[in-house]
């Protein structure tokens, strides 16, 4: 029979496909399409930056406007947690923002790659600042930057025990930073998809149901709106803890 209707995983759209095989050394350097998006999202933000300097006018242009309300969001974000510790931060932490934010909003783009949705990506970018924060911490205070994982004043007996407990909620940073990028991306899109293949099943389906398709339609257009400002949101949030994570270790006593 001709008539069924499949209706494919909602966890389909997650899987990273290869686009171009490249093997160098034994070690896989592969195209894929999560790396072609992610290339993507950088090459727009470049040229979404370069249009608001096209044209120099007293009068600043829709593009001006648009790059200065990301750069005045993302210059009161390091103001208000670093200081003026944060201007030799800044462009790298513009740059964090700028990049998330296209990778989310690309992600909505139909038949297109959500690169913030899987934990690789999330986790490898976490760790990589969590490391460089450390680096940062231990060039400032030396080894007085290891005090952090023992307050004062605790007794010399629970000493190993407040150290474990330091290091681990120290370290579990990197998890959480990067688990509720992934969790709030992938949860989205897999609503998203779940409430469209629905949407599709009642129209497919003829007759009464047909007509009923409208109201999980209009369901999915609300929660399309919801899910660009989750990741305009979750963007500013992961950047607001890099700068928190910062200031921790530049404020260190």
């Amino acid at each position: 029979m001709l008539n069924s209707t499949f209706i494919s995983s909602p966890l389909e759209q997650f899987e990273i496909v290869t686009l171009l095989p490249l093997s160098i050394a034994g070690l896989n350097f592969s195209l894929t399409n999560s790396t072609l998006f992610m290339l993507i999202a950088f090459l727009i933000a470049t040229l979404w930056i370069s249009l608001s300097f096209y044209q120099n006018t007293l009068i600043p242009t829709n593009w001006q406007l648009l790059k200065e309300s990301a750069y005045e969001v993302t210059a009161s974000m390091v103001q208000e947690n670093l200081g003026s510790k944060g201007e030799f931060y800044f462009p790298f932490i513009f740059t964090l923002h700028l990049l998330l934010l296209f990778c989310n909003l690309i992600g909505m783009v139909p038949y297109s790659f959500t690169v913030t949705s899987h934990i690789a990506f999330t986790f490898g970018l976490a760790l990589s600042i969590f490391i460089g924060i450390n680096i940062i911490g231990i060039q400032t205070h030396g080894v007085k930057f290891f005090a952090l994982f023992l307050p004062r004043g605790v007794p010399l007996v629970i000493v190993p025990l407040i150290i474990t407990i330091e290091f681990l909620s120290y370290t579990i940073k990197v998890f959480t930073l990067s688990i509720r990028l992934f969790a709030n991306m992938t949860s989205g899109h897999t609503l998203l998809k779940i409430i469209a293949g629905f949407a599709w099943t009642m129209l497919s389906a003829g007759g009464l149901l047909a007509i009923l398709h409208l109201i999980p339609l209009g369901l999915l257009l609300v929660l399309i709106g919801l899910e660009l400002a989750i990741a305009g949101l979750q963007a500013y949030v992961f950047t607001l803890l890099t700068c928190i994570y910062l200031n921790d270790v530049l404020e260190f006593h």
